[in-house]
């Protein structure tokens, strides 16, 4: 049994011998088909002498050829066996094996070997490693060949590293890395190594070769490497773009929300780049820094400043700028107007970079109150520089609150607003003002000081004087100054406020002066107010006790006088008025019952029934009392002593009265009768009347004989005001003499003038340009008052003053107490200087007023003159002003002044040039030094000094002005050329100042025009110019062009060239043949008949304009052509068929054909494609399609061609004749290239609900471009089931009328949206569509119209009627929206019923304006919803009612039932409607779609 085995190891042998030497070389192949390559994975960094590949013949076959290995950790050995399975493969059986190798030589063996690569095996041989020549596996017992195998480096083309190397016991490939390390990575990169097997049986010479790919395996030993260090990255804060981080994966960063610069500029993000291997605790990780800088974008608008912020916001608080400009002032003094603080806006974002993308700001002025502010005031859009545009009046309007705007020039919808408030200050061109023309005062004459004067007796009220001045509000105070021109020291005016009051600073006493008169007057410190008068009249107090002339009087009477007769009359004064000074008389004792007294007369009597007894005596005590009230009533006693005397006819005759008193005016007559002063004798005897004192004068006469008192003289109560008279009346003898005392008091009339004091200065000067300026002062000056005592003050002329030295010093300081005015002593008389005439009164009160020149001076109540306005010496330096014054008097006196003032000169005025600009023209080339303009200035103040300089400074190298002379001169040459604009001008500034002076210079524009001098001849580009002609050329024909250029500046005169043909050199070429004068062009003068082959000379000049001309000539040769050689077409017009408009470019035309005899013909278009629009091959005259055609723009084309020989042409003569051109006519064809286009986007129509079949709804239209039946329309609708698969409504094709296809009735939509499609050509072409929208009424309103009630939070209804069936109803619930706006705009409204609240709100903003926007739209569901539901309300009570009947015909009791019930459900009704009424739109009862978004699916508003 043991034989058997080793028998059949020899027949496998002999059969495996057997084939290797029955096959050649080229039979030892791989018995496999598939991929010539094994696929072998490794590690990198894998270590030294780690196995790679064995070499098993007989396994090959079942290993995968293309395995591919993934990244690992670990150390994978892989074991490659190549077999031979087909004819000549190594392996044998294993008694063969064996017998092979214990027998056979090492020569006989098959061999397995390392080989180099080709490249180097040629080079050295020495690296071979010989094998045994068979091995066997301990493991199979089986027996190998070994072979030979040759390797190399894939990623390393030097042979000097072995990274692989056989192991010739093993037969193993291993990994020699040996002091160094096998890395995939950068930067070895071995990624793998190509291995080729080769399989050597040496005996029979067999060979295969196999190849086997060790792919090195990537290792998880490099962490992830960002490119850079850091990273930087600036994004603008209004982008939402992605910046990316150029990394192994994607490394986009993307922004989680906006940026925003005013809050943070620069972030600092820490990027950590991970990889993915699979194992975690094997990931590696690396991190970066992102810098990212925001840049400031455009997010912000303006600001105002000053911006003062909010507290914990970036807002600003409100601001408002403050302007103040005088009314009525000239814009040019005040402009630009000066505002506080001045007005500016900044942009908020303020590093927008580059800087050349800050947008500016714009400046406006939005609103403003009042409305014609316009007309006032301009804002500039750059600079908010306000100016005035004309004059304000104050009366007009007082202040102006407007609202300025500040916005971005680049559309940023922020804009910023501020308050720019402006007051109207008041020119003081209007004089204040008193209410009243006379005022009536009330003063008890016991109040104390500071009582406010009353305007009624009663004392109830204060008088109240309103002063007012039109220059300043009615409502503010003036702030006026009054001031009283008398007795200003007894009464005073309150200082402030629009009412004022009188207020007395010293007592007052009735009885020295009741009624006190003064006029009054206001002043602003510029103007002053007429004066108006003001009486006072002192209410009389009982101050005042009666009072008898004697303490006692002594009375002698008779036994024989009778009862009833008068003894004694009393006479008590009292100075109080009325009741006050009433007195009443009694005797308190002594009377014994003998005398009675008369308590009105003070008479007293004797007694009724009494009988005198000689020698009695009595002394009665008498009392004069006042009829004031009892608790302030006063009295006073005296004493009569009466003795009783026996009968006597010796007593004295006896007055009436011991006391007469009476008021005469001065102005009384001479001889009046005053008094009668005639006395009682009780003898009978006459009696003789004297005046024993008091009338030095003699100014009164008493009759002796009757005691009538006359006046004998004038009186003048200037000189004497009262006069005391002692009478006397006697009856001759000794004793008989008794006397009486007569007071007469003189009263005034105005019969004296004012006087102006005699010493004032008459010659005065103020200084020019001073408003408010004091010139002087002028007064009444009254001399020569002597006061004897204050019951008598005595005028003395000038011619009395001697006779009153002695009594000079008192008489000085009594009238100092008496006139309330200051008292000079002046040489021999008492001086004051009291604005008043010697009358007394109104009539010695003194008012002055100017009788010249009003407005530009004013005097006040106490004289002094000032300016009115600021004066100018220029102008006028003197004045003769008449100064006017006049008493208070109804008929006043008048006396006037004249003065004479100077004004003085100050230095207010700059030199004025006589011309404000100076034009000189120099020519050109003239020396230095040549004087060409002297130029003036004058100064209008005195004593100046005009000097003259140059301002501009690039001047002063050209020109010289003599500072003294004003003379201008050139410093050098002027070369007209040099100047580079089109007018050779130099203009410059020149000054004159005062050196004197402190003004600013005077300036003057002088303007330097540099005259060209012609300098150069025109110049032509040819000397010789050739040109051809037909010899039948029509007048007219261009032969050639001639051109010339002057150098002298463009533009001037010099420099424009002309041309002319020289008709003296050859005079028939210039009969025949011209130039035109401005193009150069040479033509045919007339119609050429000229023999061929001729050739002309003509001459041709070129001139200038210039001064002097100058010109050049040039010679043209012009040959007449050979008919022959002039091509002719064969048509002269040509009319191709209609071109399409949609014809493509090159489309062909038309051809035009022309023929000459030997000649190449060249075609070109000489006129009638002036747009390029068609082209033509120049030598074979086809005309083709160049530009697009448009019928609509261009129907047709007439083209002027024309053909030239290509002779000519090369010449670039072309020869125009009458055979050589031709027109083609060229139509262009219409084609369907435009859609038609509605008239409306959205019609609206309407529609009842009883509405019958067919009826007309609404029209449709639509316009086409096109013509033909291309504008032809055919129209369509898209429009969705209304009911039971019924469209609704149908449209006629071809008229676009819309008519009903249905009836309405009950139908519970509110409106009908559908699509109107029109397409031209019959509807075969191009097509276009509109909305159509029918509201659907359920009951016909006729005459409906536009509607639009505005409700309590801003809701509008729209009712738009089309027609008596076109109704639809909508509701707008807006906020912060004028209802105009919703009114104009309601077709837009009507377009959004379809869509969301915010996109309306969105859309519509245009619209609505700052701040508007749309709550709720009610749709015509809604509105309808909430009507029916009022009017259930109605119906439920129509069939309650009917009801209650049938039951009132059944029986009584049930009345009471249905009535409860109705009352009832008539509350719930009500309140049911009210409740539907106040709900929201959308929200109402019912099973119906609650709104259009329901309606539609959408039900979130």
């Amino acid at each position: 049994m043991s034989a058997w085995p080793c028998v059949a190891v020899g027949i496998a042998a002999a059969a495996l011998l057997t084939a290797c030497w029955a096959h050649n070389d080229e039979d030892c192949k791989l018995a496999r088909t598939g991929p010539p390559a094994t696929i072998v994975p490794i590690d990198e960094e894998s270590r030294n002498g780690t196995p790679g590949l064995r070499t098993h013949w007989y396994r090959l076959a079942a290993l995968t050829p293309d395995a591919v290995v993934t990244e690992s950790a670990g150390v994978v050995i892989v074991i490659v066996t190549v077999p031979m399975v087909t004819e000549g493969q190594c392996p044998v059986s294993s008694s063969e094996g064996r017998r092979l190798l214990e027998g056979n030589g090492p020569e006989d063996a098959p061999s397995l070997q390392l080989f180099p690569s080709p490249k180097e095996r040629d080079v050295d041989d020495s690296h071979l490693i010989p094998q045994r020549a068979f091995r066997v596996d301990s493991e199979s017992s089986e027996f190998f060949w070994p072979c030979r195998a040759d390797f190399w480096f894939s990623a390393r083309l030097d042979n000097t590293d072995y990274w692989v190397i056989l192991d010739p016991l093993s037969q193993r490939l291993y990994l020699n890395s040996t002091g160094r390390l096998l890395d995939r990575d950068p930067p070895v990169s071995i990624q793998s190594i190509v291995v080729q097997v080769q399989c050597v049986n040496k005996k029979v010479g067999t060979i295969i070769n196999h190849e086997v790919r060790i792919v090195v395996r990537d290792r998880n030993d490099n962490s992830p490497r960002f490119q850079q260090q850091q990273y930087y990255v600036a994004v603008n804060e209004t982008s939402n773009r992605t910046f990316d981080i150029p990394l192994t994966l994607s490394g986009a960063v993307v922004l989680r929300e906006r940026l925003n610069y005013e809050e943070k500029t620069r972030y600092f993000v820490i990027v950590q780049a991970n990889d993915r291997a699979q194992n975690l605790n094997e990931r590696r990780t690396s991190t970066t820094t992102l810098t990212v800088d925001v840049l400031d974008g455009d997010d912000l608008g303006p600001m105002f400043l000053p911006c003062v912020l909010v507290n914990n916001t970036r807002d600003c608080r409100p601001l408002t700028y403050q302007a103040s400009l005088p009314e009525l002032t000239d814009p040019a003094r005040v402009n630009p107007i000066s505002v506080t603080p001045p007005i500016q806006a900044i942009d908020q974002d303020r590093n927008i970079q580059p800087p050349s993308d800050r947008p500016g700001i714009l400046y406006s002025i939005l609103v403003g109150t009042p409305e014609d502010y316009p007309q006032y005031f301009h804002m500039n859009l750059t600079t908010a520089e306000l100016t005035l545009l004309k004059p304000i009046n104050r009366d007009l309007h007082q202040k102006f609150d407007l609202v300025i705007k500040a916005e971005q020039d680049n559309g940023h919808p922020l804009p910023a607003f501020a308050n720019l408030h402006i007051e109207v200050l008041d020119e003081n061109n209007q004089k204040p003002y008193f209410t009243r023309a006379t005022y009536e005062g009330f003063i008890l004459e016991s109040s104390p000081v500071g009582t406010t004067i009353s305007d009624s007796q009663n004392l109830t009220a204060p008088l109240q004087i309103l002063v007012l001045d039109n220059d300043v509000e009615e409502t503010k105070d003036p702030q006026l100054h009054l001031f009283l021109n008398d007795y200003n020291a007894v009464f005073t005016v309150t200082q402030s406020g629009i009412t004022r009051y009188l207020t007395l600073l010293q007592p007052v006493d009735r009885e020295l002066q009741q009624l006190y008169t003064f006029s009054m007057t206001a002043s602003d410190g510029v103007q002053e107010s007429a004066p108006v008068t003001v009486n006072i009249l002192v209410i009389d107090a009982n101050d005042n006790s009666p009072t008898f002339s004697n303490i006692s009087y002594n009375v002698k009477i008779y036994t024989d006088m009778r009862p009833g007769e008068g003894v004694i009359k009393l006479t008590a004064v009292d100075a109080d008025e009325g009741p006050n000074g009433q007195i009443g008389y009694e005797i308190l004792a002594g009377d014994q019952g003998d005398f009675i007294i008369n308590d009105r007369t003070g008479l007293i009597t004797i007694a009724p029934g009494v009988v005198l007894s000689v020698g009695r005596s009595y002394a009665l005590t008498v009392k004069a009392s006042d009829s004031a009230p009892p608790a302030q009533r006063r009295s006073s006693i005296t004493t009569v002593y009466i003795e009783v005397l026996p009968p006597n006819n010796q007593s004295p005759p006896r007055f009436p009265q011991l006391m007469y008193s009476l008021e005469v005016s001065e102005a009384m007559r001479i001889g009046a009768v005053l008094l009668n002063l005639q006395a009682f004798d009780r003898e009978g005897d006459p009696v003789r009347y004297l005046i024993q004192n008091g009338d030095p004068q003699q100014v009164f006469n008493l009759s002796q004989s009757s005691g009538l008192l006359a006046l004998g003289k004038p009186l003048d109560r200037e000189s004497t005001d009262r006069y005391i008279l002692i009478v006397t009346a006697s009856d001759g003898r000794p004793d008989g003499t008794s006397t009486a005392t007569v007071n007469i008091v003189v009263t005034d009339v105005n019969d004296n003038g004012p006087v102006f004091d005699m010493f004032l200065p008459k010659n005065l000067s103020v200084q020019e340009e001073e408003a408010n300026a004091f010139v002087g002062q002028v007064r009444i000056g009254l001399l020569g008052f002597v006061s004897l005592g204050k019951e008598m003050m005595v005028f003395l002329s000038s011619q009395d003053f001697l006779k009153a030295q002695l009594l000079l010093v008192q008489t000085c300081t009594s009238l100092q107490d008496d006139l309330k005015s200051s008292i000079l002593i002046e040489g021999n008389g008492c001086k004051w200087e009291k604005a008043t005439d010697p009358d007394a009164g109104v009539n010695g009160q003194v008012h002055y007023s100017l009788a010249n020149f009003k407005n530009l001076f004013r005097i006040t109540s106490n004289g002094s003159i000032y300016t009115a306005v600021k004066l100018n010496r220029e102008v006028r330096d003197y004045y003769e002003l008449i100064v006017e014054a006049t008493d208070g008097a109804v008929d006043p006196r008048r006396s006037t002044l004249t003065l004479a003032i100077k004004v003085l000169d100050i230095d207010d005025n700059s030199p004025v040039f006589t011309n404000a600009s100076y034009t000189v023209c120099v020519p050109e080339n003239l020396p230095p030094g040549t004087v060409f303009l002297q130029i003036e200035a004058k100064d209008v103040d005195l004593g100046s000094d005009v000097n003259y300089r140059i301002r501009t400074q690039e001047a002063l190298q050209y020109f010289a002005l003599n500072k003294h002379t004003g003379e201008l001169s050139l410093l050098k040459s002027l070369d007209y050329e040099s100047f580079s604009d089109t007018e050779a001008t130099f203009t410059f500034l020149v000054e004159a100042f005062d050196s004197k002076g402190t003004m600013p210079p005077g300036l003057a524009t002088v303007t330097v025009r540099v005259k060209d001098m012609n300098d150069y001849s025109p110049v032509f580009s040819k000397k010789l110019y050739r040109g051809m002609v037909a010899p039948d050329a029509v007048k007219g024909t261009v032969i050639t062009t001639v051109s010339a250029e002057d150098q002298d500046p463009p533009g001037t005169p010099a420099s424009r060239v002309r041309y002319k043909v020289d008709v003296i050199q050859f005079p028939y070429s210039a009969s025949i043949f011209d130039v035109e004068e401005n193009s150069g062009r040479v033509v045919t003068r007339v119609n050429l008949n000229e023999e061929p082959s001729t050739v002309f000379k003509l001459v041709v000049i070129a001139y200038d304009d210039g001064d002097p001309v100058k010109f050049n000539t040039t010679t043209v040769e012009i040959a007449v052509l050979q008919p022959s050689v002039i091509p002719r077409f064969t048509q002269d017009e040509y009319r191709p068929p209609p071109v399409s408009e949609s014809a493509p470019k090159g489309t062909v035309v038309a051809v035009v054909t022309a023929a000459a005899l030997n000649q190449t013909i060249v075609y070109s278009i000489v006129s009638g494609n002036e747009e390029d629009v068609f082209g033509i091959n120049n030598r074979t005259g086809v005309i083709s399609v160049k530009k697009a055609l448009d019928y609509e723009s261009v129907k047709s084309y007439e083209l002027r061609v024309q053909a030239d020989s290509l002779q000519v042409v090369r010449s670039n003569l072309r020869v125009p004749s009458k055979s050589n051109t031709a027109r083609v006519f060229i139509e262009v064809k219409d084609e369907n290239d435009h859609a038609p286009v509605f008239t409306k986007k959205m019609y609206i129509g309407g529609v009842s609900e009883d509405a019958k079949m067919f009826s007309s709804v609404l029209k449709v239209k639509a316009d086409d471009k096109d013509t033909g039946n291309y504008s032809a329309m055919q129209y369509r609708l898209i429009i969705p089931p209304i009911k039971d698969g019924k469209e609704g409504f149908v449209i006629e094709a071809y008229t676009g009328l819309i008519k009903t296809a249905m009836l309405f009735k009950n139908m519970r939509r509110s409106y009908f949206k559908f699509q109107v499609i029109a397409t031209d050509n019959y509807g075969k072409g191009l097509s276009s569509k509109a909305d159509v929208l029918v509201g659907f009424s359920h009951q016909v309103i006729k005459n409906a119209k536009m509607v639009l009630s505005h409700f309590e939070y801003g809701t509008w209804e729209i009712h738009d009627s089309v027609s008596v069936v076109n109704q639809l109803d909508m509701q707008v619930i807006v906020s912060n929206v004028p209802p105009t706006l919703v009114e104009q705009n309601k077709e837009q409204l009507i377009g959004f019923l379809d869509g969301k609240l915010l996109d309306i709100n969105k859309e519509f903003q245009p619209y609505l304006g700052q701040g508007g926007r749309i709550l709720e739209i009610r749709t015509p569901d809604v509105v309808a919803n909430v009507k029916k539901q009022a009017q259930a309300v109605g119906y439920t009570e129509g069939a309650l009612l009917a009801l209650a009947v049938i039951i009132i015909l059944c029986c009584m009791p049930a009345i009471l039932i249905v009535m409860v019930s109705y009352r009832q459900r008539q509350a719930e009704c009500a309140k049911t409607a009210r409740i539907q009424m106040a709900l929201p739109a959308g929200k109402p009862a019912g099973t119906a779609a609650n709104n259009l978004y329901e309606e539609l699916g959408d039900s979130t508003m």
